[in-house]
């Protein structure tokens, strides 16, 4: 009785890479398999790739929104004043900070004036949004205080003004110039409200990485803009910084029952939330998109495969008379397809890695060559591609890859292995 081998034997092994590297003269498939492993490396490449910059752009996305923006905003519903007027103002504002301040979550909160008026400089003008803060308000948010392309001090904001970089290019303003500032609800005369225009020096220059932010963003002390916005005494709301951005939806109760009966609350979610499922619906799309891809480069292996076997009809029917079963001939066969998926992946891989690592000076390479203008920032919302390298992204593709190839490498090993020896020598 013929002694079983144990399964992957080293002859197993040994035979699987005589044929893979065979010539095509000694009827081996070296042009396929070279063809097939290529192909599982393109395709692992470009999932990874893909996967990266995804995971990159929305992580971009989302630290943009929690870093310039106030995680919630609490303001009131409106009611009528005594002239007939409908007023959101919130007068008892440094209580209601307090209260909102003393939730268990809440790292801070800060009474907001917001108001849209006209900027101008040297015959330049640009519409802006002004937001009216306290100067240590302003220093706790990250995006703003600890920009890395800002320009000034911003520890003299309480002197003048602060602006986005965007709005300084719109204008040509630089620190130390004096921008005028114009407000159609200015001044109340017996003739009516006059526009109220103001001079402020530019302290401080900022760049929350998100271009429709550093384009219209402006920033002024908050009681220079209750006065500027006719606010006396009131704030027109508060925005709340939480430990924890991701769980805000845990946080709406509480913060709406510290913000009493006339609260409302607006959450970054509610802001973000829409372009964020539109993100997660691209992800799984591409996902899909680029797996058949891998799909599609595995099925080369299926196509070496079995111009092998066919060429190595008489090795097999010699191979099954000296006494190898159909197992060892599966399992060769098997090694085969299964060697180019795994040194596919593996370059996949690599090079993936290496792409999502290095995407900064491969982007401005490429933009270089394009001679500029490959990323337009007014259209793309941030300044820069970017990539996040992320464990699980990686393992998903190895596995995708690594499945595929080891499923279609099985129909036609098994063929070989079910191949009749005396029909296998009849011809030779």
């Amino acid at each position: 009785m013929t002694p079983r081998t144990p399964p992957f034997a080293a002859f197993e092994w040994m035979i699987a890479w005589r044929y893979l590297r065979a010539r095509r003269a000694e009827g081996g498939v070296s042009t396929m398999t070279w063809i097939s492993l290529v192909g599982v490396a393109l395709a692992v490449f470009a999932l990874i790739a893909t996967l990266a910059v995804r995971s990159g752009f929305r992580a971009e996305f989302v630290d943009t929104v929690l870093g310039a923006n106030a995680h919630a905003t609490i303001y009131y519903t409106g009611t009528t004043t005594p002239s007939g007027q409908m007023s959101r103002a919130i007068e008892d504002y440094a209580d209601l900070t307090r209260r909102l301040a003393a939730v268990p979550g809440v790292s801070r909160a800060a009474p907001l004036i917001k108001g849209q008026v006209m900027a101008t400089n040297q015959g330049r003008s640009a519409g802006v949004e002004v937001f009216g803060i306290r100067a240590e308000d302003l220093m706790a948010i990250p995006r703003i205080a600890h920009s890395d392309r800002s320009r000034g001090d911003i520890a003299r904001f309480d002197q003048g003004i602060a602006i986005g970089e965007g709005v300084a290019r719109e204008l040509n303003a630089q620190v130390g110039d004096r921008i005028r500032v114009i407000s159609p609800e200015g001044a109340r005369t017996a003739f009516g409200t006059s526009p109220r225009v103001n001079s402020y020096e530019v302290v401080y220059i900022f760049s929350a990485g998100r271009y429709d932010i550093d384009r219209t963003r402006v920033y002024l002390p908050f009681a220079e803009a209750q006065t500027f916005f006719n606010r006396d005494g009131v704030a027109d709301e508060i925005e709340v910084m939480l430990d924890r951005p991701e769980d805000v939806d845990s946080m709406v109760y509480p913060l709406l029952r510290a913000g009493g009966e006339r609260a409302m609350i607006w959450t970054w979610r509610d802001s973000a939330g829409s372009f964020l499922r539109a993100l997660d619906i691209e992800d799984n799309v591409m996902f899909i998109i680029l797996s058949i891809l891998v799909l599609i480069a595995a099925m080369n292996i299926i196509s070496g495969l079995i111009m092998l076997v066919k060429n190595k009809g008489r090795d097999i029917g010699i191979l099954r008379t000296m006494g190898l079963s159909e197992g060892s001939i599966l399992r060769v066969f098997f090694l085969c397809g299964s060697l180019v998926g795994v040194a596919g992946t593996a370059i996949g891989v690599i090079a993936g890695c290496l792409f999502a690592l290095y995407i900064d000076p491969i982007f401005a390479f490429v933009n270089y060559v394009a001679g500029g203008g490959v990323w337009d920032p007014s259209i793309r919302g941030i300044y820069a591609l970017p990539a996040e390298l992320r464990l699980v992204d990686v393992v998903k593709a190895v596995s995708l890859s690594l499945g595929l190839s080891f499923v279609v490498t099985l129909f036609p090993a098994r063929r070989a292995a079910r191949m009749n020896p005396v029909e296998a020598l009849r011809y030779e």
